[in-house]
């Protein structure tokens, strides 16, 4: 991060970004933060609880998806993008070609949950069971397919509830419960953010929807994932840490290049004892212990 006079500023400031971040005026610095939904609540967290560690750097933060972050990480136009979900090789490529070359930091690592209305009995389901439900080769469409029946509710078809394309969560989803070469099958409700997921399920009984943990109310049910053992596992924080539930992954930000200066300050803050504190609070599992 480099500060820039108040002269220069207005001449250079639209076309030079650094791996140190942004100039905004005399004495103070921009560090543009951009990306998955999934983590934009603690990223924000995150940047408001920094003002009071360094009051001379402004963190800026926005959603938009993980595609998105990564895209503008790769054009050069923030210093930092969150990712739900690993860069594709071709992505890496893109950014490299671009002068950018990315880094990888995992800041935590979330349970994704899978959720359903609270009326709704479920006990458990298989990744098998969400893959016949969500795929486009499933052949599950009814909650009684699944041995299940919803109080008050006529029309037991299930309501797939999913995220948009550039969505971190949907990519890992789709890797991970739909298998290699799956994809999903046509006519679900594909939502732009997390806490939208959650929502629907929380006022359509018929619903099932996947979205972070962090992102759990009263208002709905986290449905237990039978892991590799058979074992029906709850999503939790402890349980993602110890890797038992069979949804866990890692949560990423990435920087074009080795971070110096500001930035680095702030990724070491937020790998640190009270950055990993705060993605804890959040309902994360830090990367690394917090004392």
């Amino acid at each position: 991060m480099k500060h820039i006079s108040t002269a220069l500023m207005a001449l250079l400031l639209p076309l030079v970004i650094s791996s140190c971040g942004r100039a905004e005026g005399g004495s103070r610095s921009v560090i543009e933060n951009k990306g998955s939904d999934t983590l934009v609540n603690v990223a924000q967290a995150w940047a408001e609880a920094y003002a009071t560690v360094d009051p001379s750097v402004s963190v800026i933060v926005n959603g938009g998806g993980s595609g998105t972050g990564i895209s503008a990480m790769i054009n050069g136009t923030v210093d930092i993008a969150n990712a739900s979900r690993q860069m594709k090789d071709s992505e890496k490529e893109s950014a490299r070609a671009n002068g950018h070359d990315p880094i990888e930091w995992i800041v935590g690592y979330d349970a994704l949950a899978v959720y359903v209305h609270q009326d709704n009995p479920v006990k458990s389901l298989t990744l098998d069971q969400l893959a016949s439900i969500y795929g486009e080769n499933g052949d599950v469409t009814t909650w009684s397919q699944l041995g299940v029946t919803i109080p008050g509710l006529s029309n037991d078809e299930i309501v797939r509830v999913s995220r948009m394309n550039n969505s971190g969560t949907y990519a890992y989803f789709r890797k991970t419960v739909l298998g290699k070469g799956g994809d999903y099958k046509l006519g679900s409700l594909d939502m732009h953010g997390s806490k939208d997921v959650v929502d629907l399920c929380e006022k359509t009984p018929g619903a099932i929807g996947y979205s972070g943990l962090a992102y759990a109310t009263e208002h709905v049910r986290l449905v237990p994932i039978v892991n590799a053992d058979g074992t029906p596992v709850t999503p939790s924080v402890a349980t993602a840490a110890d890797g038992s539930y069979p949804i866990a992954r890692p949560l990423f930000m990435y920087t074009a290049g080795q971070p110096e200066g500001a930035i680095k300050k702030y990724l070491d803050w937020i790998l640190g004892d009270t950055g990993q504190g705060i993605i804890l609070k959040k309902g994360y599992a830090p990367a690394k212990s917090s004392n």
